[in-house]
């Protein structure tokens, strides 16, 4: 995984370069913020916590337990969201666009329990219980650990701390890839997701134009096995490195079909990583959809960022929500 930190600082050193051309002037001062002092600076109220995985890694998740307006006052507990950050990023991204564009926001104002994941390896997930991240055994894993490890540790920390039986679950690009895998593969954890809703999904690559899949964002063995077109574990290249990762030779196919939860799906005609031919075919594959949307002109940042979203996509979501409780 550390060549998706390198094309990290690559995006990172592009944007800091941009802000040196412009010339000096205000910083933004949700500039230097962690995920808790931004929500804290835009009004609402935050809670963070330190979540431990089963193999070792430790992850920071946000909360947002209710709106602005609300202050507290409502009784009774509040239906829990867990949103879950794509590639290369973070729980920011739910919060980061203005409030009335932000999904996270705008969730806690609609009533909801809000909570932001965050990814082993990512700026708020580098801790572990025996590595440190200048370890290379700390960067030795893969989007089957974050669906195997990460998604399970979450969900139960949530519903053990809320006391809810099911909670709903967002996921956005790699979100959504660890969605497919989890829930397909752990009809236990499946059974506490009250409905999934897909933005951007991404399960293979095959078809993808993202200049992502050249920059060395992926790996040349995780480049192979999204693009295989069809969703498989990493190959960790050795028949026995394989064994000792999933005790057979070769990596397992997952089955999305075997995948149970109520599934909501958006997709866009504009993007290079989620190509509408790749999404074809997972939607084939999805035996529980119940909803799909595609926007001809949307691109892959357009489902977090989109400044259109909310009377696009997450009115809709909300909406459906509540059908759902």
């Amino acid at each position: 995984m550390r060549g998706l930190l390198a094309a990290a600082v690559l995006l990172r050193c592009v944007f800091v370069s941009g802000a040196f051309a412009a010339g000096r002037r205000n910083v933004d001062p949700e500039t230097n913020m962690n995920i808790s002092q931004i929500i804290t600076f835009r009004g609402y109220p935050s809670e963070e916590y330190e979540v431990t995985t089963e193999d070792g890694y430790i992850l920071s998740v946000n909360r947002i337990p209710y709106g602005r307006k609300d202050l507290g006052r409502s009784k009774g507990p509040r239906p829990a969201v867990f949103l879950q950050h794509g590639l290369l990023a973070d729980g920011s991204n739910w919060i980061t666009n203005l409030d009335y564009n932000s999904l996270g926001f705008m969730l806690a104002d609609a009533g909801y329990d809000v909570w932001l994941g965050n990814s082993r390896g990512n700026t708020w997930s580098r801790k572990h219980t025996h590595f440190t991240v200048k370890q290379e055994e700390f960067w030795i894993f893969s989007f089957d650990e974050m669906a195997k490890y990460d998604i399970p540790a979450s969900v139960d920390f949530i519903l053990k701390k809320t006391g809810q039986e099911q909670i709903f679950y967002v996921g956005h690009s790699q979100g959504t890839t660890m969605a497919f895998i989890a829930f397909s593969t752990l009809p236990k954890l499946a059974k506490k997701i009250k409905m999934y809703f897909a933005l951007a999904p991404v399960a293979t690559v095959k078809f993808a134009t993202s200049p992502l899949t050249k920059l060395g964002a992926f790996p040349d063995l995780l480049l192979k096995a999204v693009k295989s077109g069809e969703l498989r574990a990493y190959d960790w290249g050795s028949k026995a490195a394989n064994m000792a990762h999933y005790n057979q030779s070769t990596p397992p196919f997952y089955k999305v079909k075997e995948m149970t939860v109520p599934t909501a799906v958006w997709t866009g005609g504009q993007d290079l990583l989620a190509d509408p031919k790749d999404v074809a075919m997972l939607l084939t594959q999805i035996t529980n959809l119940v909803y799909h949307k595609h926007i001809p002109e949307w691109e892959h940042l357009d489902f977090i960022w989109g400044l259109d979203a909310p009377h696009r996509m997450y009115n809709e979501m909300i909406n459906m929500m509540r059908k759902y409780l």
